[in-house]
């Protein structure tokens, strides 16, 4: 099992169709951190990198038959260039083969990004869309 595993320390970057399909599974199995895939596929852009840095393994107690997650630090592309930090758990047999970062210049861009940038909430209302739709 994954308890005695260290977190991963590489990030991710995945391009749009490969956010899609995590923020779906996410949802499939009702994991508690992701983004309403609908939103996603009207917001994200399409061409877009995204990235994920793993930030603690998460389990469900409540629900043996899920496995444990990596729940990630989302950076998340916007259609209009814009960037936004959301979470996101993600199963390790679903992270594992996704590509890594192989720039440590473009991982600390990352870090740097995920520390300055609004969450999708703090988006939202700056947009005066308020939080429906999450």
């Amino acid at each position: 099992m994954y308890f005695d595993q260290p977190l991963p320390r590489e990030v991710k970057v995945i391009d749009s169709a490969s956010l899609f399909r995590l923020e779906e599974r996410a949802c499939e199995l009702s994991l508690n951190q992701r983004l309403d895939p609908a939103w996603v596929r009207a917001n994200a852009a399409p061409d877009g990198a995204h990235y994920l840095w793993p930030a603690v393994w998460n389990s469900l107690s409540h629900r043996p038959d899920v496995p444990r997650q990596l729940r990630c630090e989302l950076l998340l592309t916007l259609r209009a260039g814009d960037r936004v930090m959301s979470l996101l758990d993600v199963l390790p047999d679903d992270f594992a083969p996704l590509p890594r970062v192989t720039s440590r210049v473009e991982g600390m861009q990352v870090s740097q990004l995920l520390d300055r940038v609004p969450s999708v909430r703090e988006w939202l209302l700056r947009k005066d869309e308020g939080p429906a739709g999450l």
